[in-house]
């Protein structure tokens, strides 16, 4: 059995941080954003970016779902199918980024409108019931008026909710009593 010297264990270690230090490594020049650099014949540290190239997870070509538009018109329907699941994860979202304004039910009679902020319109007004999918899902991408954009705070997928949840909300408030069903209007009747 060979016995190991506790030395020789580092011997590779030391070479490569010699190599290293040969190298001048860790002198290597370290650019803050917008530098100068003697480098690149422009002088410029920063490179601009490429034509044409896409940040990961950026890429959206389909415009009606990223966009709520078809050509330069918002688009009328939801252009996904929504589950029940979805329309629970519409509720918890439209809960957290949209009620404070709009109010649980959408009339626009939101906590922050109780405590002096300028009221938002209710979605049960006819032009909003009659606007298209699109233009709800612009105001939360872009913003609209008083409200900023939410694109940075909710997803695209999760914007379609909320304008699934708001077109419930639209339903609930508004729906012919010949639409519903029996137990909806025993509900209905029992509660008056």
């Amino acid at each position: 059995m060979m016995r190991r010297r506790p030395g020789l264990a580092f011997l590779p270690v030391l070479a490569l941080l010699a190599a290293c230090r040969g190298q001048q490594m860790e002198d290597q020049p370290r650019y803050e954003p917008l530098e100068k650099s003697a480098f690149f014949a422009d002088g410029r540290s920063a490179r601009p970016r490429v034509d044409g190239t896409v940040a990961r997870g950026q890429l959206r070509v389909d415009r009606a779902f990223y966009a709520g538009m078809r050509g330069e018109e918002p688009i009328e329907q939801l252009p996904l199918a929504i589950t029940r699941a979805d329309l629970q994860r519409g509720r918890e979202r439209y809960d957290v980024f949209c009620s404070p304004c709009h109010g649980r039910t959408g009339a626009g009679d939101g906590m922050v409108v109780q405590r002096g902020f300028r009221p938002p319109p209710s979605f049960h007004l006819d032009r909003l019931r009659e606007a298209p999918a699109g233009h709800f899902y612009d105001v939360v991408t872009r913003g609209f008026g008083a409200m900023y954009s939410y694109a940075s705070r909710i997803p695209p997928r999760d914007r379609w909710l909320v304008v699934a949840y708001v077109r419930a909300l639209q339903l609930s408030q508004n729906a012919p009593a010949a639409e519903l069903g029996p137990e909806d209007r025993a509900r209905i009747e029992a509660a008056r």
